[in-house]
């Protein structure tokens, strides 16, 4: 079983090394919580590219939507997992098998998403891995403890 704890300077050094974000499972809806996290990333200085496989066909928050990691033309550095942990194992799979192609070293998974299986792939490959974490939720909590700046 992976741990799911994390350092502050773990995290925080995550998110001093990472520019760039893709985001898997971002939505247009403002209800849900992809959409105000990936708002949160960018106005802290992130570029977050949203990755959506029914709703691939627009923008959000300026950024063109694709449906899946391959097709983003740009380099990321990590993969953050807005869906259901069903999906979070074919994702990480996705990320490893590109990772040395787009840059990707860390895959996060967000609040309630936990796979071991998926895990001990990420590490195996030498990547990061972050589970049941939300990274606006992280990000408030390391500037209000002084390990990142604001």
């Amino acid at each position: 079983m992976a741990p799911l704890i994390y350092s502050d300077d773990h995290i925080a050094g995550i998110f001093k090394r990472v520019k760039t974000i893709a985001m898997v499972g971002a939505s247009p809806k403002p209800h849900r919580a992809s959409h105000r996290v990936m708002k949160f990333l960018q106005d802290r200085g992130y570029r977050v590219i949203p990755v959506n496989t029914r709703k691939n066909d627009g923008f959000i928050h300026g950024e063109k939507v694709y449906d899946n990691l391959a097709k983003i033309p740009d380099d990321f550095q990590m993969v953050d997992i807005f869906r259901n942990i069903g999906g979070a194992v074919e994702i990480t799979d996705e990320a490893i098998a590109l990772a040395g192609e787009k840059s990707i070293d860390t895959i996060w998974m967000q609040l309630e998403i936990r796979s071991d299986e998926a895990a001990e792939r990420v590490q195996a490959a030498g990547l990061d891995i972050v589970m049941d974490r939300c990274p606006a939720i992280e990000i408030r909590r390391l500037v209000g403890s002084g390990h990142l700046t604001s």
